[in-house]
């Protein structure tokens, strides 16, 4: 892991169109061999877009190991590159809401797009956050991985085993707290509501959480910029009337939100995640390899 950390800090010294189109070969590799990731990507692909032909299907799928490949290799730029590199690189759009965020608590809602990791950077050169945070298997990438999230200002993290309370008190001190909100933890604290027309286990954390702090919803979403020239990063407008007397009403809310997006950018969602892995009592599981993807495309 070291040798791999190394690595990773020597590219990062490259042009970032030199280290995306390296990162780009790399997700091709990954496309042909990871088959269990592939298969996961294809079949959420399936169920998401059954309007599409698996042609199409196949090169999103294509398209998403690339941009997934390439944004690991550029968190190198993200973890080591100078302040001023990234401000050149990061457009942010209209702007980080730093009076926004100091008014009120507020949640970042930043959902599972492959350059989430910038939408962090991004409030971070800007705003001191708290956010969830998950060990690390290997020490030394946890250590890496801490250090290039909070460079600039300090970041509170807390886990999942802390509960909720140091997410609240944070939030009442004044940070924004940097939610994921879109992964299946199974049922604890979620409810089955609509993903692209398909139940879906989802966390009901951020409207109890903005319901708890009386506290407003942020979405913040990165992508990337055309020709290699960086990434955008976009602050949506806070939700109104969010959450509501209805928990489970302002999830489907957020559901309904986040496919949006990924509609506009399939390609960078995160696909290779068993979104709809937890099924409603007595409904048959999605990700099973008995039921053999489609192989006439592989070999493009």
């Amino acid at each position: 892991m070291r040798l791999l950390v190394f690595l990773m800090w020597l590219l990062h010294w490259l042009p970032l169109p030199l280290l995306a189109r390296l990162g780009e070969v790399i997700g091709d590799l990954l496309f042909a061999f990871k088959k269990s990731r592939r298969h996961i990507t294809l079949t959420n692909l399936r169920l998401c877009f059954p309007e599409w032909s698996e042609a199409q299907r196949h090169t999103v799928a294509k398209q998403h190991f690339r941009s997934y490949a390439r944004s690991v290799l550029e968190r190198g730029i993200l973890w080591w590159g100078s302040e001023a590199r990234l401000r050149r690189l990061i457009r942010i759009e209209p702007g980080v809401p730093v009076e926004e965020i100091a008014a009120s608590p507020t949640i970042l809602l930043c959902p599972h797009f492959v350059g989430l990791d910038v939408a962090g950077v991004a409030v971070m050169l800007e705003s001191s956050l708290c956010s969830i945070y998950t060990k690390q298997l290997n020490d030394v990438f946890d250590e890496v991985l801490r250090k290039g999230r909070s460079r600039f200002r300090p970041v509170k993290l807390v886990t999942r085993e802390d509960g909720v309370k140091p997410i609240i008190r944070a939030m009442r001190e004044g940070l924004p707290f940097f939610m994921l909100p879109d992964m299946d933890f199974g049922m604890q604290d979620a409810a089955f509501v609509p993903f692209f027309g398909i139940p879906a286990a989802t966390l009901t954390a951020p409207a109890r959480i903005a319901a708890a702090t009386q506290g407003k919803i942020v979405p913040v979403i990165a992508t990337y910029l055309p020709n290699y020239q960086g990434w955008v990063v976009r602050f949506y407008p806070a939700w109104e009337n969010y959450p509501g007397p209805d928990i489970v009403e302002a999830t489907r809310r957020m559901n309904a939100f986040i496919e949006e997006r990924a509609r506009e950018a399939p390609a960078e969602y995160f696909w290779t995640h068993k979104r709809f892995k937890t099924r409603p009592p007595g409904e048959p599981g999605f990700y099973s390899r008995n039921d053999q993807e489609d192989t006439r495309f592989i070999a493009d």
